[in-house]
């Protein structure tokens, strides 16, 4: 394995975890606000953190035909993606969540392949189900339905429009990341999806007053705004350097870390389940990143192409 492949496998993991962790910190701060809202303030903090890294590394100017494709997958992948993750997380449990966003990967296979920007090969479809089988083993204790409610399906179809407009960012970022230094794309994706924000969260009434979080509240959105800064940086690193089913699969880690916080903060029970569900995850990761003579993906520099 080359270098910059181990890279992007640690990248994907620091990614993962920073998922579930922030999936906590929201699901503990999200009553106290709404969903655009709290969007805004995540990515507000998570862009004020990229500026001083952005200023230390070598950039390379935009071509003025890529601003706006750049700031589109922002404002979906940071926006549009996290507000419709965030409205569903209000009205059912965060297992059922993250289950549901685990479609993540297959979504992403299935688009990669399809637009012949990927192989579709046994192994990494193998090692995709595998994560999915994980994330259900690992969150089966908080993956039941509480009814069929209005609010509770639009939860449910929310929660799965999130996972697809993730699983088409990734695939088309790829291009972009390969011309710009990922940290540079990070930081002007995320100042553009703040500015698509701000009509939502006025809808909102945020600017009408303060935001009256808890401390504690207001220490989740901070640390959030943290996972936002690291974790969507180590995202768009690794698709700069693996394949975006590949990247996609390691979001797995975010239910499991999740879970496994509860049983460290909370003193919730480790059960066999999650365990298994754990040893699932683990195993697709290194199912799917098997060395295979798969026929070549077509590299696409310029996604006109």
């Amino acid at each position: 394995m080359s270098r910059e492949g181990g890279l992007a496998i640690i990248a994907g993991i620091v990614m993962g975890v920073l998922v579930g962790a922030a999936m906590v910190a929201t699901r503990y701060v999200i009553g106290q606000s709404d969903p655009a809202s709290l969007a805004l303030l995540r990515y507000s903090i998570g862009a004020v953190g990229l500026i001083l890294p952005v200023l230390l590394i070598r950039r390379v100017a935009f071509a003025r035909r890529d601003l706006l494709p750049i700031a589109l997958l922002g404002i979906g992948q940071f926006g549009i993606l996290i507000a419709l993750l965030n409205y569903g997380l209000q009205f059912i449990g965060s297992g059922l969540g993250a289950l549901l966003f685990a479609t993540f990967p297959v979504m992403t296979m299935v688009l990669a392949a399809a637009l012949r920007l990927e192989a579709l090969t046994l192994l990494k479809s193998a090692g995709v189900l595998l994560t999915v089988i994980g994330v259900g083993l690992a969150v089966s204790d908080d993956t039941v339905l509480p009814g069929f409610s209005g609010d509770n399906l639009l939860a449910v179809v929310a929660i799965l429009a999130a996972a697809l407009t993730g699983a088409i960012c990734s695939v088309f970022y790829r291009p972009y990341l390969q011309k710009y230094p990922p940290l540079q794309v990070s930081l002007f994706a995320m100042f553009a999806s703040v500015a698509f924000l701000v009509l939502p969260a006025a809808g909102e009434g945020f600017f009408v007053a303060l935001p009256s979080f808890t401390p504690g509240g207001w220490a989740a959105v901070l640390f959030i705004g943290f996972c936002s800064s690291l974790g969507y940086y180590a995202w768009l690193f690794a698709l700069k350097h693996a394949t975006p089913t590949r990247v996609a699969m390691f979001l797995a880690l975010g239910p499991v870390t999740a879970t496994a916080l509860g049983t460290a903060l909370l003193d919730e029970p480790l059960t066999l389940l999650f365990m298994a569900g754990l040893a699932a995850v683990i195993a697709g990761l290194w199912v799917a990143h098997i060395p295979t003579k798969a026929f070549p993906t077509r590299k696409c520099s310029d996604p006109k192409k």
